[in-house]
């Protein structure tokens, strides 16, 4: 492998050649030692891992006629880039007689040998990968955004490899954000670092985890690639442009959340959104849940505030329903509410129908308008661009939250919930309807525009 990587031209970092050295290595029976559990990286970005996987791959294509391999990431524009840099690879001096043109039709994005290797490029949330056969090497790029449907859509097309070592399946990322659906690579990384798998290969670039964000020394430390290849420049423009201290350790310096820790949205960015005085001046929503067991409610409020960030606030919480209709009703009223809003499979759906006698309409959210809810109240925090008004009831709500997968995307999850996260709930429904382009408008009649109060 080394060997024909340097007649192809292709040179190593020392950390490559180090990881390429255990990713490959074979048993006494000549089958790779990872054919089974596969390669994960969790890696910082602008460390190198593109050119190294990439160019192991070529090599091995070069080397092996007739090897088929999947690059999938989450994303379509992932997997565009990706194939794009690795064109621009195949097109050197010593490996371009070895290539054929490439198809570059959307979704069917392929680099092509004259031996009959191939590698095909495509993006899981497309869903590419299904219905594959005789695959000798799958990368699951994105990593951190891979869920298991993903992997039982895509693992057995490897069941049938012809490459005489035997497949091996890559895992590539960066440690997930608490509301991304990484519980596979999550996974991966626990069972390495207890011990639990001997048929797998984890590697792991990070800095300390109580790390200073700014000593070099520590960047040094995450990015081997630092400062020789990735100079100051790159990781200050990093530094500079992501959002928070958390973005930075995570995507940056490959630190991952504690284990166990449950908090969906970091506490130092719910800590920096907080604004007493703020308030909402226009675009006005309410949001209602109730707790499964309709011991407790909360309705909220959110609106745009006049700097044009959003304002999210717990309106009210109080035990049981049985006050809900009458306050809702009234504050619908005397205020210019433009939606209330609810998650149409939650227990808050049981009121609908008596809020619209009472002459409410109501906004019920689907199940994937819901995800996108809790998307946009996640990002909008991070973002810096939601305001809450640091109610320690919301506050003690977001600390007892956790999140359930929902397709490829996640919602709020009740049932493992620590204490009642109706008000994060109601936030997140009352910010989707502040934000909606479409909204049902809860009067009929004209109401008069009135500063919430």
């Amino acid at each position: 492998m080394q060997a024909k990587a340097a007649e192809l031209g292709i040179e190593y970092d020392p950390w490559q050649q180090g990881a390429g050295r255990v990713a490959l290595g074979k048993r006494a029976d000549g089958k790779y030692a990872a054919t089974v559990g596969g390669i994960a990286l969790s890696i910082p970005r602008q460390v190198g891992k593109t050119f190294w996987v990439g160019s192991m791959l070529v090599v091995l294509c070069v080397l092996f006629p007739g090897m088929k391999v999947l690059w999938t990431a989450h994303r379509t524009r992932t997997a565009t880039n990706t194939f794009q840099s690795m064109q621009g690879m195949t097109k050197r001096k010593k490996i371009a007689p070895h290539m054929l043109d490439p198809r570059t039709a959307n979704g069917e994005q392929e680099i092509r040998f004259r031996n009959g290797s191939r590698i095909m490029f495509g993006a899981r949330e497309q869903g590419f990968g299904r219905g594959f056969d005789e695959v000798d090497v799958e990368v699951f790029d994105e990593a951190q955004i891979l869920t298991e449907k993903a992997l039982d859509d895509m693992v057995p097309a490897t069941n049938q490899a012809r490459h005489p070592h035997g497949a091996l399946l890559f895992f590539i990322g960066t440690p997930p954000r608490p509301v991304d659906p990484g519980e596979a690579f999550t996974g991966r990384r626990a069972r390495a670092l207890e011990g639990k798998t001997r048929d797998a290969v984890y590697i792991e670039f990070s800095a300390d985890p109580d790390a200073d964000p700014d000593d070099e020394a520590q960047w040094r430390k995450a990015n081997p690639s630092y400062p020789h290849r990735t100079p100051l420049e790159s990781m200050q423009r990093m530094r500079e442009n992501l959002g928070s201290d958390d973005a930075w350790m995570r995507e940056a310096l490959g630190v991952w959340d504690a284990i166990g820790d449950a908090q969906v949205i970091p506490a130092t960015a719910w800590r920096e959104a907080a604004d007493v005085a703020s308030v909402a001046v226009d675009r006005l929503a309410l949001g209602i849940d109730v707790a499964p067991d309709r011991s407790m409610a909360s309705v909220s409020l959110a609106g745009a505030r006049e700097d044009g960030r959003w304002h999210v606030e717990l309106d009210e919480q109080r035990h049981g329903v049985g006050w809900l209709l009458d306050w809702v009703v009234r504050r619908c009223e005397r205020n210019d509410i433009r939606a209330v809003a609810i998650d149409a499979i939650s227990p808050a759906a049981g009121l609908v129908e008596e809020l619209e006698q009472r002459g409410v309409r109501v906004t019920l959210l689907q199940t994937r308008q819901y995800a996108q809810a809790c998307g946009a109240f996640y990002d909008g925090v991070i973002e810096a661009q939601l305001v809450h008004t640091d109610q320690p009831q919301v506050n003690v709500a977001l600390a007892g939250a956790s999140k359930r997968p929902l397709g490829d995307s996640w919602a709020w999850n009740r049932r493992q919930a620590t204490s009642d996260i109706t008000p994060v709930v109601s936030g997140t429904l009352a910010l989707w309807g502040a934000r909606a382009a479409k909204v049902t408008k809860p009067r009929r009649g004209s109401t008069v525009p009135q500063r919430v109060r």
